[in-house]
């Protein structure tokens, strides 16, 4: 398997003294990410690396946290907005997630009809579709959103600590496009995290994983609790979303030991659907096999 790319772009103007996030400064991590990543310079160029004239984009969000620990609109639009200079029609566009109350409660407003659309699988008229896709372990109806509104994907989540899975990352992001992510939370996740991704409908959309690892739940996780999120002030990009997660991963134990932490694998929670993945052909899980390049802006 050839090596993967994974791009670490910091900032430590990320955010302002008042803690709010200073989307100039995110938009440029952004564009530098995304040129790293794709190899060219050229913003639209970089774009229509990852993306066609006529795709629809779905921006998978995580707002399981609420303003404190998810992806905010802070972060997600100034993607739109970057995608949009590089030619993809804001209207093509949806960032998503669950639920609508979930999308507010992280500070969105909700914009079902006008581009870039926001809202969540539990609109009137959206739901989940009504075959089950059956994949190895998993039996799940996905969300229309991710079936039949898009054709292209971006997996935009939080970086945290997970009690059960080690980190929830890009990955495990998806577990948001299936009505019954409850069952999958059995063995560590695994290999659940790995096969819900490699369903046709997430695995044949997917084009970028981009962790927002601004700030970095390190401990108790997947819940917000102050002492224990750090803010890392980076996003993460790859096209390889197990090496993306491995890169989150090794970041969660960099700020665990800085701090006197033990290990996920030295505390027992080592992210068991990395190597799953990896063996699945999903992408790198070892780091030897990842070149990561990690850059600032400001």
């Amino acid at each position: 398997m050839a090596t993967s790319r994974v791009v670490v772009v910091r900032a430590a103007g990320a955010r302002a003294t008042s803690g709010a996030l200073e989307r100039p400064v995110i938009s440029r991590m952004f564009r530098r990410g995304l040129a790293l990543i794709s190899g060219e310079s050229d913003e639209a160029r970089a774009v229509r690396f990852f993306f066609r004239l006529g795709d629809r984009i779905g921006i998978k969000v995580n707002t399981i946290g609420g303003k404190a620990l998810s992806t905010g609109p802070d972060v997600a639009l100034p993607l739109v907005e970057c995608l949009a200079r590089g030619g993809m029609p804001a209207e093509d566009m949806i960032i998503w997630d669950r639920t609508n109350r979930e999308i507010r409660d992280a500070g969105y407003t909700l914009s079902p009809r006008r581009g870039p659309r926001v809202f969540g699988t539990d609109t009137d008229g959206v739901g989940y579709g009504p075959d089950l896709v059956s994949h190895l372990n998993v039996g799940s109806l996905f969300s229309r959103i991710q079936t039949d509104l898009v054709s292209a994907s971006v997996s935009l989540a939080v970086l945290k600590d997970h009690g059960l899975a080690g980190i929830t990352a890009g990955m495990k992001n998806y577990f948001g496009a299936v009505h019954n992510p409850n069952k999958y939370h059995d063995s560590r996740c695994d290999p659940f995290v790995a096969e819900v991704f490699d369903a046709a409908p997430v695995k044949s959309k997917h084009r970028i994983t981009i962790l927002d690892a601004l700030v970095v739940q390190c401990h108790r996780g997947p819940s917000y609790h102050a002492r224990w999120a750090e803010p890392f002030r980076g996003l993460v990009f790859s096209t390889d979303p197990v090496a993306a997660d491995s890169v989150g991963r090794a970041i969660v134990d960099r700020i665990r030991a800085a701090k006197g932490l033990p290990s996920l694998e030295e505390e027992g929670r080592e992210p068991l659907y990395l190597a799953t993945a990896q063996r699945m052909g999903l992408g790198r899980a070892d780091p030897a096999g990842i070149e990561t390049i990690e850059e600032t802006v400001r």
